[in-house]
């Protein structure tokens, strides 16, 4: 890198999983301005120069591919990445098609995300990219583990993390029973897609799982049952403190 901090635009509209990034990116050292938003994303674009891109495929007002192709007109060089919570080769063979460097999945560790941003800012950095999930098959409300994992185990940034995520947890459940009971299932899916990457970086391992089942069995009141559980055990947690 050279002497002055690169400057970083990210853009996510997931306030827990935009927290965790810009932290993330902050501590490389960088400068990163966030947006929650193509809009504003747009507006950040017109400002300057920024040493990279790092975008969410899925934002309210379009895509990542199209905020890269609108920012392309006018900065045919600044790199760029995409995130996403979408796990699927075809979506990420798009993502890459469309012109992003590289496709990192949610949830993933602060390290990795640090890894892979230093490989396109200093080209010479040796090492692949990985991600992380969680795999507890005793399903904890809070997994302390995969939380310390995502965030190098600083418990202050887990703690500020996880408070975030109960504070806005009630309106998504809200939300994504209104989806539900409206069959709105791109709403649905769009709400939940967001809420598995919180899930991982806070690491809520039960409430991860019930998403997970719940996006794979869209109509299912079982499944939408056992989400509303999981979720409603973590607004009722009063120490969301790691251990």
């Amino acid at each position: 890198m050279t002497s002055q901090p690169p400057r970083i635009l990210l853009v996510e509209d997931d306030p827990v999983s935009r927290a965790f990034l810009g932290a993330a990116i902050q501590a490389l050292p960088a400068a990163v301005d966030a947006a929650d938003s193509m809009a504003a994303a747009l507006a950040l674009g017109a400002t300057g120069h920024y040493d990279l891109w790092l975008f969410d495929a899925n934002l309210p007002d379009g895509s990542g591919v199209e905020l890269l192709a609108r920012l392309r007109v006018r900065d045919a060089r600044t790199p760029a990445l995409a995130h996403t919570a979408a796990n699927d080769r075809d979506a990420i063979e798009a993502l890459l098609q469309a012109g992003f460097r590289q496709v990192l999945v949610k949830p993933l560790p602060a390290t990795a995300l640090q890894k892979a941003l230093r490989q396109v800012l200093e080209p010479d950095t040796d090492g692949a990219l990985a991600s992380a999930a969680a795999t507890d098959d005793t399903l904890p409300d809070w997994d302390d583990e995969t939380a310390a994992r995502a965030l190098n185990g600083n418990r202050e940034h887990i703690a500020a993390l996880r408070r975030l995520f109960i504070t806005e947890l009630p309106a998504v459940i809200e939300r994504v029973r209104n989806a539900f009971r409206n069959e709105d299932f791109q709403g649905l899916h769009g709400e939940l897609h967001r809420l598995r990457a919180s899930c991982g970086f806070v690491g809520a391992t039960r409430l991860q799982h019930a998403v997970q089942a719940l996006g794979d069995d869209e109509r299912s009141h079982a499944r939408l049952q056992e989400f509303t559980v999981a979720a409603q055990a973590l607004t009722a947690s009063t120490e969301p403190t790691p251990a």
